[in-house]
């Protein structure tokens, strides 16, 4: 199963490219209803082609996990694949790829979610699937085991024998000092190991329920047919009425916290720079959320942005520069800085040109680059929501990490609104921030 979260919707919205937009236009034509059993539907009516992308979003992910229990929430992700009464061993993989459909799930820090894309006549059955194991799973002990010896060899496989992975890790535990986040969605390889049965019993029961879900149908369907499907395969399944819900204490950060990590490893041949910033969420400030999202597509979303025009155009000092800006987290939210310098380039050198580009950036930001930025993000939301899949794919992830159907269906809107001050203000706050700065760079480096 695919494991890595759409880590920044905004970086993928602005890659997309350019296009027109009109002001008239509405961004995604977007209805919400909610079943008795307080389970959340959204559908995005799309007649253009007679197919549809279900996706389940569940709103518990590897944050949520008890403390010595990593890796649990991914092992559930692959274990929902493993059968029920109805459905055994892995025939749902075998119905969903017979009928023609593609499916798969993935798993984040805040959230998993699970999804299909099929034809439409086909639809039915994949919702009859998703409400049957979202209650009647049936993990054995056989499945059980079989599925923790493959998550621990993904994790030798992903992150043991990967020594960018590796040290994206060392970045995240001093980023997060004592937060959840700083531990890996695929758990250590001794928790997996010590991993039992009843936890993912346990996690099953306490997070999969109607009520900590939301189901997105996004295609060649209507609002009146959605709802009539999802009462008849989800209606009846029963609300969970535990206070085992997805976790809101968080432990406070050392808000002083600059560090700086350098590592040298084998297998590596490039070295690469890497600067990650706790900020705000979504959740928390909308208005700065927006901000930071153009301020990433300013500075470094595209090869027509201002970091890669100057560190990779015209000073030739990189081969390639990314900003991105992930908002979805429940607790905080992260801006991500990220180079690839040419060859010898030393570490002060690359430092030096990297502050002194992102500050000739701010400096010349004015309304005319403003608009510009705005403009190509606006006409890269045109092209996404113009498939299923992708439209799909935005929609969960907005309503996931906390916006309402009113705030998704009025995203153009919220980043037309950004101003110049916002802007500046947002990139204040950002230097300001926690943060760590990292060198990976090869073990016998010749620089």
């Amino acid at each position: 199963m695919r494991k890595n979260f759409w880590r920044c919707l905004a970086a993928a919205i602005v890659a997309y490219g350019t296009g027109c937009w009109s002001a008239e236009a509405k961004l995604f034509d977007v209805t919400e209803f909610y079943l008795d059993n307080g389970m959340q539907v959204i559908v995005i009516p799309n007649s253009k082609a007679p197919i549809v992308k279900q996706m389940v979003w569940y709103k518990a992910g590897s944050v949520d996990e008890p403390l010595g229990k990593g890796g649990l929430a991914h092992l559930l992700e692959h274990l929902m694949f493993r059968g029920t009464e109805k459905v055994p061993g892995s025939e749902f993989n075998d119905i969903v790829t017979n009928n023609g459909g593609v499916m798969n799930a993935f798993t984040s820090q805040d959230f998993t979610a699970y999804h299909e894309f099929v034809d439409v006549s086909r639809l039915e059955l994949v919702m009859f699937l998703e409400a049957d194991r979202m209650k009647n799973l049936n993990i054995t002990p056989e499945a059980f085991e079989k599925e923790r010896d493959i998550v621990y060899q993904e994790r030798k496989q992903v992150v043991e024998n990967n020594p960018t992975a590796y040290f994206g890790e060392a970045m995240r535990r001093t980023l997060w000092q004592e937060h959840p986040y700083s531990r890996p969605v695929t758990g250590m390889p001794d928790e997996i190991l010590n991993l039992k049965l009843e936890d993912a019993v346990d996690f099953y029961q306490d997070y999969y329920a109607p009520n900590n879900a939301v189901l997105v149908l996004s295609g060649d369907i209507t609002p009146v047919q959605a709802e009539t499907l999802a009462k008849k395969y989800f209606g009846d399944l029963e609300a969970d009425q535990s206070e085992s819900k997805p976790r809101t204490d968080w432990p406070k950060l050392d808000k002083t916290s600059s560090t700086k990590l350098e590592m040298k490893l084998p297998q590596v041949n490039v070295k690469r720079f890497v600067k990650s910033f706790i900020v705000a969420p979504y959740a928390e400030d909308k208005e700065q959320a927006f901000a930071m999202m153009v301020l990433s597509a300013y500075l470094g979303e595209g090869e027509t942005s201002k970091l890669y025009r100057k560190l990779v155009e015209d000073d030739e000092i990189a081969l390639s520069v990314s900003t991105a800006y992930d908002f979805s987290g429940r607790s905080y939210g992260t801006f991500v800085l990220e180079v690839m310098p040419k060859e010898g380039v030393s570490n002060a050198e690359l430092e030096e040109a990297i502050n002194e580009a992102i500050k000739e950036a701010l400096d010349d930001l004015d309304l005319r680059e403003l608009q510009k930025i705005k403009r190509k993000m606006l006409a890269g939301l045109q092209y996404l929501k113009d498939n299923p899949s992708d439209a799909a794919n935005i929609v969960g992830a907005l309503a996931a990490s906390g916006l309402s159907v009113e705030e998704i269906v009025n995203y153009d809107k919220s980043v037309e609104a950004v101003s110049l001050r916002d802007i500046k203000q947002a990139a204040q706050v950002l230097l300001a921030s926690i943060n760590v700065q990292g060198i990976l760079s090869p073990m016998k480096e010749g620089r």
